[in-house]
């Protein structure tokens, strides 16, 4: 009887799928690992950079939205700089009237929601970018607590409800009149 490599190595075919499996999974997962750890340090260096530059204002923030960066009205320089497929996703935009000028400027995520309507607060700001606001005046800022989906839909429907009701009366106040 000779002995030849398949007769010595018979494995079944489905042990070997799961072996190549296998080993993809651990070489992505060390691709990712590798990633990861550049990505981290990007991150530290730009915010280490943005803590550096950045400085105390004070301002009326007039209003605040979320829409892509080409509708923002931000400058031409700004949206050429950011990469393609970041053009048309939506970011934080304040109105904010900094001194006798009005700026539109981009709120970090996290802050977004702390920042009030028609308020004067004193934000730390990096260049066009608002990293932490603090009340001016008044109580300190609180986020607004997370709606859930149902809730946000009873509140667009009550909404609706009050809205088509006042002018339903509006119509019917003009008719007595005339």
């Amino acid at each position: 009887m000779t002995l030849t490599p398949l007769t010595l190595f018979s494995v079944s075919p489905w042990l070997i799928v799961l072996i190549v499996i296998l080993v993809i999974l651990i070489a992505g997962i060390i691709f990712l690992s590798v990633w990861g750890k550049k990505q981290q340090k990007k991150m530290d260096e730009s915010q280490k950079e943005i803590e550096a530059n950045s400085q105390n204002m004070t301002m009326l923030i007039i209003d605040k939205k979320r829409m892509p960066l080409k509708q923002a009205g931000l400058p031409a320089i700004v949206v050429e700089s950011t990469p393609k497929l970041l053009r048309r996703s939506k970011v934080p935009i304040v109105k904010a009237k900094v001194g006798p000028r009005i700026m539109v400027l981009i709120a970090d995520e996290k802050i977004y929601d702390l920042i009030p309507i028609k308020q004067e607060v004193k934000a730390t700001v990096s260049g066009i970018y608002i990293t932490r606001v603090r009340s001016l005046r008044g109580p300190a800022l609180v986020a607004p607590p997370k709606q859930k989906f149902r809730q946000r839909l009873k509140n667009k429907v009550l909404q609706k409800m009050s809205k088509n009701d006042t002018n339903s009366k509006n119509t019917a106040n003009t008719k007595k009149k005339k």
